[in-house]
């Protein structure tokens, strides 16, 4: 049962579902778009939203934080410029996930991740 549980383990060990979710967040930043699997797609969506709300502090603490869980400095700093303040106005829910069909290969549900406008 998944009584209390607030997330969910993407079939991979700790270390490696952070590394994915810091992995993808990282693409997610840079080209205001990504596609991958909807259960990914949900997942990243989360961590990217509280990394979002992080660099909308914008003070150094909040960017300390923000480089130790994602672990790449240039895209924080991408984070931090350019991404934040277009959120400025907003309360939440900077992310969007677009259903698009199936995958070829193995029929995973794919979607698509993408920063709201």
């Amino acid at each position: 049962m998944r009584h209390r549980k607030d997330h969910k383990r993407i079939g991979r060990p700790t270390d490696q579902r952070t590394a994915l979710l810091r992995s993808q967040a990282g693409s997610l930043f840079r080209h205001d778009h990504i596609k991958t699997t909807v259960v990914k797609a949900h997942e990243t969506s989360r961590f990217a939203d509280k990394l979002i709300t992080l660099a909308k502090r914008g003070d150094l603490a909040a960017r300390r934080q923000a480089i130790q869980e994602l672990n790449q400095p240039d895209v924080v700093a991408h984070l931090f410029e350019k991404i934040a303040p277009r959120y400025e106005d907003r309360q939440g829910g900077y992310t969007r996930v677009i259903r698009a069909g199936t995958r070829r290969g193995d029929g995973a549900q794919m979607a698509i991740l993408e920063l709201v406008e």
